[in-house]
């Protein structure tokens, strides 16, 4: 697509040559380390930048995985390495979208900003969970029930409101939530399993959730694309 920089554009520059040590959550030290800043570089976010394998990392490790076609796992091992030497850029659900947008994977559960046609971020993402729920909960005053289908609808819609910090739905609680379709957003939760599991919303890891209104503005095209099959 012209004007759009691939994520391992910049990677191919120069030869990379990753650690070879096996790393599992909990992990810490120089190759752990070297891990993240590999992830930041090439648009994940693992979180602060401190050599300790914890949840941040943990998301951002399944981000990459799975844009590289390896099953997504909490073990860094050589298929990952190897990957981070020579990775893959994800893939573009809308060739014909404007330069600056956000486009949801549901098959993959990625989600992918770009900015002025470059990849800007990438993160793990968790979205409906497609098992329909009837829910009571005591909203405006009074105590009322709720039942849905638990789906992120597929389509093209725009960012409209957001909040800031923890926002009160009538579902639970959305950390800065940026909405787009409706009463479904982008936000953060402090549950983001690899299985879909939202009520329809796009759960993000904590940290990304901060960093995200920054980024991405209101009025930007959001394309939601795929089918996740358990």
């Amino acid at each position: 697509m012209p004007g759009v920089v691939p994520v391992a554009a910049g990677a191919a520059a120069a030869p990379v040559t990753a650690p070879d040590k096996k790393l599992k959550l909990g992990a810490k030290g120089k190759e752990v380390l070297w891990l993240q800043k590999r992830l930041k570089e090439l648009g994940y976010r693992p979180g602060k930048i401190d050599g300790r394998y914890g949840g941040g990392t943990l998301a951002a490790v399944w981000a990459f995985q799975k844009v590289n076609g390896i099953k997504p796992t909490s073990t860094v091992g050589k298929a990952t390495w190897s990957a981070l030497e020579t990775p893959e850029a994800p893939k573009i659900l809308a060739r014909n979208g404007k330069p600056t947008r956000a486009e949801v994977n549901l098959t993959s559960q990625i989600l992918v900003l770009y900015v002025r046609g470059e990849v800007k971020l990438i993160s793990h993402i968790s979205s409906g969970s497609g098992v329909p729920y009837c829910e009571t909960s005591v909203w405006q005053g009074k105590e009322q029930r709720f039942c849905g289908s638990a789906t992120t609808p597929t389509g093209t819609y725009k960012t409209t409101w957001r909040r800031d910090g923890w926002h009160k739905s009538y579902l639970g609680q959305l950390y800065n939530p940026i909405f787009f379709n409706g009463g479904i957003a982008f936000h953060g939760a402090l549950s983001v399993p690899l299985q879909p599991a939202s009520h329809g919303c796009v759960r993000l890891p904590m940290n990304v959730a901060e960093e995200l209104p920054g980024l991405l503005g209101t009025g930007v095209p959001v394309h939601v694309r795929g089918k996740f099959r358990r």
